[in-house]
């Protein structure tokens, strides 16, 4: 009886090695740009992000499909430090549903729902330093080229436009691994929605670069670069956040 136990566990251990090594970490964003990547049925995704002035955002996504995810966050300023916690004023949502597969000929294609921005909460201008993506569409595309090669870019209209500018905006990025753990990470935000008279933007747009680093398959650590071009005004220009992300399934 023991042997046969003893067989059992080991069959089961096995077949959890051989489940992580299969499953690997989808990116759902670049940075702070969604892509089309889904999550497989069953999954979740954890994340914590750190940003300055001593700010954390914690999520959680899961599949529903394997087209269809939901998400949730919340976090706040200045929760690491010293001082009152600035904390965001509602738990941030977002849905997203893969339309088009990809394929030889055409990207995968996902429409989606984002309430969460990024960076501190703007009280007085009702808004995230990164307004949140509201409704949007975004087409990935991926390649074989030394390695991975993968091109986003999406359009979204923003809901967070106390400021007036309710313009269409739009955004561009691309990934390339160095190796099977790291890849480099680019993204650019043309802000067309941030660059009016009472907007922080001044449109120049918000340029990003990133370091993903993919640990165990199911683990993805990210240093962002954030805010290259300095297009902000009045509030923290250029800079750093991490992000760490862990994939897991019911």
């Amino acid at each position: 009886m023991r042997r046969w136990s003893l067989l059992f566990f080991c069959l089961i251990g096995l077949n959890s090695l051989s489940f992580a090594q299969t499953w690997t970490l989808p990116p759902l964003s670049l940075i702070d740009s969604p892509t089309a990547g889904t999550l497989y049925r069953g999954s979740y995704v954890s994340n914590l992000r750190a940003y300055h002035n001593g700010g954390l955002l914690a999520g959680l996504a899961v599949g529903i499909s394997n087209r269809f995810y939901v998400g949730i966050s919340y976090g706040g300023e200045n929760i690491l430090g010293e001082g009152k916690v600035n904390w965001n004023p509602d738990i941030g949502f977002q849905v997203a549903y893969r339309l088009i597969d990809e394929n030889i000929a055409l990207p995968g294609v996902s429409i989606g729902y984002q309430s969460q921005g990024y960076g501190p909460y703007l009280k007085e201008s009702e808004r995230y330093t990164i307004k949140s993506r509201g409704f949007y569409a975004a087409a990935s595309k991926n390649y074989s080229f030394l390695g991975d090669l993968s091109f986003h870019g999406g359009v979204n209209l923003s809901l967070e436009n106390n400021d007036t500018d309710e313009d269409l905006n739009f955004f561009i990025g691309a990934m390339k691994s160095l190796n099977p753990e790291l890849s480099v990470v680019a993204e650019y935000d043309l802000a067309i929605n941030d660059n009016g008279s009472k907007s922080i933007g001044d449109g120049k747009g918000y340029l990003n670069i990133g370091l993903r680093w993919l640990f165990a398959n199911r683990l993805a650590i990210q240093f962002h670069f954030k805010n290259l071009l300095e297009n902000k005004e009045n509030v923290p220009s250029s800079n750093r956040e991490i992000k760490i992300s862990y994939l897991e399934f019911f």
